[in-house]
């Protein structure tokens, strides 16, 4: 329980971060800097599911022609 209130961020942590972001990136490349990681999230989440779909279309194949094998008589 001690941890999660030492790692607690107040009010005025945040309008710090805020303010330090605002001056470093300027107000103009903040959006710009969003999109990209909006874009990034978007292409990362669709191929952990392209992969997630890819394996499991390969244990379906890879088990069908198992079952072919051990019902045609060939092991």
């Amino acid at each position: 329980m001690e941890a999660f209130i030492t790692l607690a961020i107040g009010v005025w942590q945040l309008v710090v971060v805020v303010l330090l972001v605002l001056l470093m990136f300027g107000g103009r490349k903040i959006p710009e800097l969003m999109r990209g990681v909006g874009q990034g999230m978007k292409e990362f989440k669709k191929a952990t599911a392209e992969d997630t779909d890819d394996d499991t279309d390969d244990d379906i194949v890879d088990d069908t022609k198992e079952n072919k094998k051990i019902k045609d008589g060939e092991e």
